[in-house]
């Protein structure tokens, strides 16, 4: 391109595109009203002109947006999106379609005013249009529903803010994602979408529904929610999201271009026409309206987007053109949102899908289920990130402006938020990018914690009235704590997240002696030393335990000193494990008891004392053999597939060596299986869970052969082939061994074809019994065999799955040796969900320790210091979480409600009734001056926002308008979120 007087560095030539845009259809307000017009007596081809910008994946999030490493990858987002605005501006009829605001929203800050007014032209013109509209497009497997919420709000707001109901998403887009959560389907309808339009399926069940006529239809994506508040129109797009055969014009392609020259010996504007005439009909026939689409881009396409768009006009002219000649074919630049519209106009009735599309495999042997599990230190890392996100962001809604502002410098939620929303990126939190953007993704989570840091300091010294030197111990997993093993007082401050009351055993490491610790009130509180013995680390070290009681949204600040052995607490010696000789092992409080194998060391019998159950259990680690292909398929294990090279996993060990602590704080069995596998199980008193911790690594493969390590636990429980698995962490989908719902399943994978994605919970049941496995991360699960339920804990392997990451997943660095839990919960079947659903709701929501010296002075002369605070002035319900509080805007505040219990799920406590709250008063730390529902995503006011109708084939249903809000009583049905904006006004200092 010759170089002009508007050319500069970074941005194309603009200057002479304002007269090309004034000739462009009128700025009507985006949306349906803007659609191009169609043929309704022809076949019309939507043609979508698009680019798949992955926020990570073989390079890192900013090698992908400044074109950095094309060594690794052709792509540079920048210019991608540079060029396709030169190219919307020369011709009227072209359209765009984009969807990654972690770049667009960087490209946007870097344009002129000039620029931002072209593209603000565009985007009302509805020619450039924001599908899905994320900060990520996110994934569906191992993303927990609450950091999904955030990253669409995030992704959201931005349009919201820049482009107003202009860049609203009508449609949302996971066209790469590896398999579909009902639960996605049910936010994405909370949210407001019209539909959703997907890429990836099972190879047998889309075949299936190409016979069936079934590649759009409508998703039910709630059990509870009445309809249609979570149906989702959902459609499959015919070649994933690529191009066409042949028909690729991307500087990355091959294909050759349309010449329509007849002199030149490279001619084939005719034979590209017949070509195209043909696939439109045959593609047609599988879908049941006059339209059909046709996604025109890929990976990173669009770089100089003049070559496909060039392509792009003279097919469609050269196409229509042969309607005189008698074709029924009308082919047009669209966008999902005007096909979705056309789709909408037809007044079908559709089919209904209620159950999910996991999990997904593109070939026989095939099955894309090792990414459940791949890089679990990573995955705990976003959960943990999560649970702090969601500290940072109440702490600052309950302080107000001092959060930002105050003692301890300038304090920021904005860059974890960022980061987290990244994390959600289906090459991200799924464990699928190279190691070095796994590298990456960490160095974005721990940046986002410092800034996070400086505002849980400034917000709890306002509301303790306290300034202190606060540390944050970031390695409590694995026992270092500075402050704690080398202070000889300090001070705990304890937050909890949870609108209830919660009872925390702090568990923290320090050096050799004895401790006193004082609750709010100065009592002292029973406390325990316990030395974790020598196969954790190289040396034996100490941890000090108390229990902690700590109010609703709110913190406790507990005193410990250490005593000198004159003190009374130094009577209680610190207690070392003991070598257990033979004898049954037994630890219990006053709910459960553990019973262990003398021979083995093994777990074999869990009681519930209160309930009168006793079940059988034999729990321990096996590994399979990952396989590196043969005579069947050459499909290895990698990190997006799992695929063993024989069904039997093998035992880690069929022993463990066993010590054990029985203190009156807790009682502990620590297994030892082998040099990288060791687990401890324990109670703490008033605790209705065991608790497993395990660690494993490094994985050793100096024997040639990749590893994929389970947990497995085996009961004589009569389940019939069923086990129940959680949907991103909230409804309960029903699984069932070597079987689909809509389709006739040809296993070809017996073990890996029966893994789904575990975000918090997996369980078996006989109808009376349950018993429930809770995690701590997202991990693949099944059931084998009956009273069989085995979770994969850690993973590595020596091949590449051929699926484009093109590395093994070896784990290098911290990530090859990983601890984590899962809490175990026996129960009678109408008690289990009020157990499982509160015990979910700790683990994500964790209560957050930080620690001080204790010599602070008061935040300011007329402060009234405070050890215990509650930002509540009434607890929640056990039914009710609270699911955001976030500060919005200078006096507004983001504020989410969710009935937690599915309905008919509790029979005893009547926990998954409505429930009605009064939100008047109900913060102490602020008072709510006006309310405003919003949808999910809080970019629509609730009373004015519609969705398009669709109908069932099950026949009609109503649309109700919805309730006038009443903050005195807002009412929450099983597995409803409510979403407001709160005007408040924040409490002066005491």
């Amino acid at each position: 391109m010759a170089a002009g007087g508007c050319r500069s560095a970074r941005r194309p030539p603009l200057c002479f595109l304002f007269v090309l845009l004034l000739a462009a259809p009128g700025a009507r307000a985006a949306g349906y009203q803007t659609c191009p017009p169609v043929k309704p007596d022809m076949l019309n081809v939507h043609l979508l002109a698009h680019t798949h910008d992955d926020v990570g994946w073989l390079k890192t999030v900013d090698q992908y947006f400044y074109g950095i490493r094309n060594d690794i990858q052709h792509a540079g987002v920048q210019y991608i999106l540079d060029s396709v605005l030169s190219a919307l501006a020369a011709e009227p009829s072209r359209r765009f379609v984009y969807v990654e605001m972690a770049f667009f929203s960087r490209w946007w800050r870097q344009q002129t005013n000039a620029t931002q007014e072209i593209v603000r032209d565009l985007v009302r013109q509805g020619r450039l249009e924001f599908a899905n509209g994320g900060w990520v497009m996110n994934d569906e497997a191992a993303t927990h529903y609450g950091a999904i919420v955030d990253q669409m709000t995030l992704g959201l707001r931005f349009l919201e803010d820049t482009f107003g109901s202009d860049g609203r998403p009508r449609v949302a887009w996971h066209i790469d994602p590896f398999g579909h959560s009902r639960e996605q389907a049910s936010l994405f309808a909370q949210m407001g979408f019209d539909g959703f339009f997907f890429g990836r399926l099972d190879y047998q069940d889309k075949q299936v529904r190409k016979e069936k006529l079934e590649m759009e239809q409508l998703w039910r994506g709630s059990s509870s929610l009445k309809p249609p508040t979570a149906d989702l129109f959902t459609g499959v797009l015919p070649n994933g999201y690529n191009p066409p055969d042949n028909l690729c014009w991307d500087i990355l392609c091959v294909d050759a271009p349309v010449v329509e020259d007849p002199q030149s010996p490279e001619y084939n504007a005719d034979k590209l026409v017949h070509y195209f005439l043909k696939l439109a009909k045959t593609q047609g026939q599988y879908y049941r309206t006059k339209h059909t689409v046709m996604t025109m881009g890929s990976d990173f396409q669009y770089e100089n987007a003049n070559l496909w768009f060039k392509n792009l006009d003279k097919l469609i002219r050269l196409v229509n053109a042969e309607q005189v000649n008698g074709s029924r074919v009308h082919v047009l630049y669209s966008t999902p949102a005007c096909y979705l519209w056309e789709l909408n106009k037809a007044n079908l009735t559709w089919s209904v899908k209620e159950d999910d599309f996991f999990p997904y495999a593109d070939g026989p042997h095939m099955f894309w289920t090792g990414y459940f599990s791949s890089r679990p230190a990573l995955k705990r890392y976003e959960r943990l990130s999560y649970n702090f996100l969601q500290v940072c962001n109440q702490l600052e809604a309950l302080a107000g402006p001092a959060a930002a502002a105050g003692p301890y410098g300038a304090g920021s939620s904005a860059p974890l938020q960022e980061a987290m929303a990244v994390l959600q990126h289906h090459d991200a939190v799924s464990g699928t990018a190279k190691q070095h953007v796994t590298d990456d993704y960490a160095r974005q989570l721990a940046a986002g914690w410092g800034p996070c840091e400086v505002l849980l300091s400034n917000a709890l010294s306002r509301l303790s009235g306290f300034k202190e030197v606060f540390s944050f111990c970031r390695s409590l997993n694995v026992s270092v704590c500075p402050l704690s093993q080398s202070a000889s007082r300090f001070q705990v401050i304890i937050y909890n997240p949870l609108g209830r009351t919660v009872d925390h055993m702090v568990r923290l490491p320090v050096s050799e002696g004895a401790f006193a610790v004082n609750d709010p009130d100065g009592k002292t509180v029973p406390s325990a030393v316990v030395v974790l013995p020598g196969f954790y680390h190289q040396e034996d070290h100490s941890e000090l335990l108390f229990a902690a009681r700590v109010p609703a949204l709110g913190f406790s600040i507990y005193s410990v000193a250490r005593v000198s052995s004159r003190h009374p607490e130094a009577r209680t010696k610190a207690v070392r494990p003991q070598i257990s000789q033979g004898q049954v092992l037994v630890i219990k409080n006053e709910y459960i008891r553990a019973t262990f194998n003398p021979d083995t060391g093994l777990l074999m019998k869990i009681e519930n004392i209160d309930q009168k159950l006793v079940l059988p259990v034999d729990q321990g680690f096996f590994w399979y053999n990952a396989s590196t292909g043969n005579k069947e398929s050459k499909q290895a294990s990698g990190a997006y597939i799992f695929r063993p090279s024989q069904k039997r996993p093998m035992p880690v060990s069929r022993w463990a060596q066993t010590r054990v602590v029985k203190t009156a704080l807790v009682q502990e069995i620590h297994q030892n299986f082998s040099a990288w596998c060791s687990q401890v199980i324990r109670l703490y008193p008033g605790q209705r869970h065991l608790e497993l911790e395990w660690t494993v690594g490094p994985i050793p493969h100096d024997d040639g052969w990749g590893k994929e390590v389970i947990s497995r636990f085996d009961t004589r429980l009569n389940t019939k082939g069923r086990f129940y698995t959680d949907s991103n962490g909230r409804e309960i989908l029903e699984r069932r061994r070597d079987y689909r719902p809509t389709w006739k399943l040809n296993q070809t994978e017996p073990v890996a074809g029966n893994y789904y994605p575990v975000n918090s919970r997996i369980y078996i049941t006989d109808g009376a019994t349950q018993l429930t496995v809770l995690t701590d991360r997202s991990q693949g699960g099944s059931s084998l065999q009956d009273g069989s339920l085995e979770l994969m804990v850690h993973r590595r392997l020596l091949e590449d799955d051929s699926r484009g990451v093109g590395e093994p997943l070896l784990e290098l660095g911290s990530g090859q040796v990983v601890r984590g839990r899962h809490l175990v919960l026996l129960d009678r079947v109408g008690r289990a969900a009020a157990g499982h659903r509160l015990l979910a709701e700790e683990v994500v929501l964790a209560p957050q320790i930080v620690l001080s010296s204790g010599h602070g002075t008061t935040y300011h002369p007329e402060a009234i210091p405070q050890t215990q605070y509650s930002g509540l002035r009434r607890e929640l319900p056990p039914s009710v979480h609270l699911l955001t509080l976030a500060r919005w805007g200078p006096e507004t505040v983001l504020l989410r409600l969710e009935h937690q219990f599915a309905k008919g799920e509790d029979s005893c406590r009547n926990l998954s009734a409505p429930v009605t709250l009064d939100l008047q008063n109900l913060f102490s730390a602020f008072t709510i001056i006006h309310l405003q529902e919003t949808t999910l995503a809080a970019n629509q006011p609730r009373a004015s926002a519609s969705r398009l109708k669709w109908t069932p084939d099950t026949g009609p249903i109503a649309h109700p308008t919805p309730p006038v809000l009443d903050p005195a009583s807002v009412t929450l049905q099983p597995m409803e979120i409510r979403t407001f904006l709160a005007q408040v006004q924040w409490k002066r200092d005491s």
